[in-house]
């Protein structure tokens, strides 16, 4: 797997992680969106340089313009609560991206064991095209190896895919590395070392879907 660590380098993009991650600023849910948002529209411009292009003539008033433009199909899935204004930043770029769309959720056992599950997925057809699956953080990989799985069986194989995250543990990058091959990438704005035992990472920045949109029952 290909890890593109983009927080390494200085960018704007580590200003909107820092007031994500600020306990202060991150009580306004709409400040919180709008980051995650921004952040979608850093990943989206990054990713954009690794896909296809072909010379295109376009008619202008005065003459004849040759512009390379994308030719990669794209499905750019989520999942579902914070990953929607994730992928908002994704679509408002790729203008005629598809969209997937799924709902996970922890299977607890004894003590801090669990499972991931996925209990709704929407997906077009994968077949020959490139997947983005974008998801606020990624803790231990489990979830996003479950819906790789199963947006593979529902839409088929991607010729490519691309995982987008915030905030990833260090043993997710381990993991998802022993998983995937070169055909996935994984795409990071910071890599945190520690997690907790019920997998949450530390310092993260807390619960993104209860930051983004309230709390939930």
């Amino acid at each position: 797997m290909k890890v593109h660590h983009l927080g390494e380098n200085g960018s704007v993009l580590n200003n909107f992680l820092a007031e994500m991650r600020d306990a202060r600023i991150q009580k306004d849910s709409l400040r919180f969106r709008t980051n995650l948002e921004r952040v979608g529209a850093v990943f989206a411009l990054e990713l954009s340089k690794e896909l296809a292009y072909s010379p295109k003539e376009v008619t202008t008033p005065l003459g004849i313009a040759t512009v390379n433009t994308c030719d990669t199909p794209l499905v750019i899935g989520t999942i579902l609560r914070a990953g929607l204004p994730l992928q908002k930043g994704f679509m408002n770029f790729f203008d005629h991206a598809e969209a997937a769309f799924l709902a996970t959720f922890r299977k607890y056992g004894a003590g801090d064991y669990f499972e991931m599950r996925v209990d709704y997925c929407m997906t077009p057809s994968l077949e020959g095209k490139t997947l983005v699956l974008a998801d606020t953080m990624i803790a231990t990989g489990a979830s996003i190896e479950v819906c790789i799985d199963k947006l593979i069986e529902e839409g088929g194989n991607p010729a490519a895919i691309h995982l987008i995250t915030p905030i990833a543990s260090t043993y997710a990058v381990e993991q998802l590395s022993m998983r995937y091959g070169d055909n996935v990438s994984l795409w990071v704005a910071a890599v945190d070392e520690e997690i907790t035992g019920r997998s949450y990472i530390v310092p993260g920045l807390g619960d993104a879907g209860d930051l983004a949109y309230g709390g939930k029952r």
